[in-house]
């Protein structure tokens, strides 16, 4: 009895999950018929999630579209995941998984903007401390991996996996520490290059992601970044959970909002 019990509790989730991939691919036009989508592939467990469900949704031919992986290993920095692994799960899902190896300098400052005006605003110097900060630094430098490859084998989209989560801490990070209200959209086509990043997990929920991840015996990441703690994310985690527990319908709110106020598609 308790083995269908987890069975049926397995199949909802399985579903679950299907389905709010499928909405959000619809509800905010994530893929189209003749896609080259190159997925961003960490080793978490969102992101070998995503990395399933495209895969198998390539197949259907439903629309058309096509699917590469890409992992970036960071030299200096110690956050490992399993390449063995992840190129033993991207061979049963029969797609091509690239793997490259970059780095950066901790003092080292990307995409600052400088100017010969002695004093800055408090904005610009708020911008400048966190595009030196080590998450920044390491973040930019996989995403320049990651664009420039898409370009070198004519992908058109790059595929993250932020799940409904990161979309709302993000939000209440912004509006807590920048003053504004806005978060990562779903589908962000980029100015300087064509090229649109989506996000299909943005209508799941995490508890729902590390589930399944179990259920599936996902692989985990030897997760040992010394830069973990830097980050006022974990915080904002905390400050959601308490909103979760004053109001459960808190989530839904904000996603509400964030869609009423077009955050979540931009073009």
């Amino acid at each position: 009895m308790e083995k269908r019990k987890d069975d049926i509790e397995s199949h909802r989730l399985e579903k679950r999950l299907k389905e709010r991939f499928i909405k959000a691919m619809a509800t905010y036009h994530l893929i189209e018929d003749d896609d080259r989508i190159l997925v961003g592939l960490s080793g978490g467990k969102d992101s070998l999630l995503l990395t399933e469900l495209l895969a198998k949704r390539a197949k259907i031919h439903h629309p058309r579209f096509e699917v590469e992986a890409l992992h970036v290993r960071m030299e200096n920095i110690h956050y490992e995941s399993d390449t063995s692994y992840l190129q033993q799960f991207c061979d049963f899902l029969g797609i091509r998984l690239h793997i490259r190896n970059t780095r950066f300098e901790v003092d080292a400052a990307p995409m600052v903007e400088h100017t010969a005006v002695p004093q800055q605003s408090p904005e610009s110097a708020a911008r400048l401390r966190r595009q030196k900060q080590p998450c920044f630094l390491c973040s930019w430098q996989r995403r320049k991996e990651l664009f420039n490859l898409a370009q070198q084998l004519g992908c058109n989209k790059i595929a993250l996996g932020h799940h409904q989560d990161d979309l709302i801490h993000t939000a209440l990070m912004n509006l807590t520490f920048q003053g504004r209200f806005d978060t990562m959209p779903a589908s962000l086509k980029m100015r300087k290059m064509p090229l649109t990043i989506i996000r299909p997990l943005c209508m799941m929920e995490e508890a729902d992601i590390k589930a399944y991840a179990e259920m599936q015996g996902y692989q985990k990441q030897a997760k040992l970044c010394p830069y973990e703690t830097d980050s006022h994310r974990s915080d904002i985690k905390r400050l959601f959970d308490e909103m979760e527990q004053i109001n459960p319908e808190a989530r839904f709110s904000i996603w509400r909002a964030l869609n009423a106020e077009n955050k979540l598609v931009e073009e």
